[in-house]
């Protein structure tokens, strides 16, 4: 009879384990990126918590205790990110998880829809940065480092990046060019997930929706939860936490078999 070894089971060598994983969470310095570095370090993963504000990077880092690191990083620019898997291959050793929730999202100062008509060019470009290129050269970086690092990192090698709802929707009062970044992040998880498929690697997606972020309450103050939560099945704004608690799921040994999905948390305000 034969039989088949799930990727994650254990491993009689070699120097990745699911036990001392090496994490790289980009956007870890606030919101939903704070709370899966704190998740992922409380599971007990080596994390490297990488954010363009240097000292709130430094500050999740402290909460998190020894045994981790953090980094300054502008991931619109390729050298920075190659810089930023040198740190944590000197720091850590190879990457194995890679987490990006770092984005922006315009929004006039009274909460309302930016119309793409208002919308100058600089900011088309800044959106898409950031938003979807960064998240390009973060994955073509973890693939280049995982084609060096050989079939051990196949074995716990995880990818999870963050999109919205407002992609699968359209939005209400998110801007056109964040709907359009933030799709174009499901159809590059779907892709890098068959490039990557062959090496054991699992790339995926996840989906969020009114979450209590910085992000969102540069738009929308708490007297207004209520209103704004009125579509949502389960009628409250959702918690960085129980997004963080997703991603770290899907890094862990019992998604192996989860690649090109996209994760919905977004209390039933989409049901895709």
């Amino acid at each position: 009879m034969t039989t088949h070894t799930p990727p994650d089971a254990p491993s009689d060598g070699g120097a990745t384990t699911a036990e001392n994983r090496t994490a790289i969470v980009v956007g870890g310095g606030r919101g939903i990126g704070a709370a899966t570095a704190r998740k992922l370090g409380a599971q007990g993963l080596k994390v490297l918590v990488a954010d363009r504000d240097a000292a709130a990077a430094r500050d999740v880092c402290a909460e998190l205790g020894g045994g981790h690191g953090h980094h300054a990083l502008d991931i619109r620019d390729p050298e920075a990110v190659q810089a930023l898997f040198d740190h944590a291959e000197t720091q850590f050793g190879p990457v194995s998880v890679l987490v990006n929730t770092a984005a922006i999202s315009p929004m006039p100062a009274d909460g309302s829809r930016l119309a793409i008509a208002d919308t100058d060019t600089a900011l088309l470009r800044d959106v898409l940065d950031i938003n979807t290129l960064g998240t390009i050269l973060l994955g073509r970086e973890y693939a280049r480092r995982a084609r060096k690092a050989g079939t051990d990192l196949g074995r716990h090698g995880r990818v999870v990046f963050l999109s919205s709802a407002a992609a699968q929707l359209g939005g209400h009062k998110s801007s056109v060019i964040y709907i359009a970044s933030k799709a174009a992040v499901i159809g590059f998880t779907k892709g890098l997930a068959r490039e990557l498929a062959p090496h054991g690697i699992t790339v995926n997606c996840v989906a969020p929706g009114l979450i209590d972020t910085p992000m969102l309450r540069a738009g929308l103050r708490a007297e207004q939860d209520a209103e704004a939560s009125a579509a949502v099945p389960l009628a409250r704004i959702g918690q960085p936490e129980e997004v963080a608690a997703a991603v770290a799921y899907l890094v862990s040994a019992d998604a192996a078999y989860i690649t090109g999905a996209t994760l919905d948390i977004n209390g039933g305000y989409h049901m895709g």
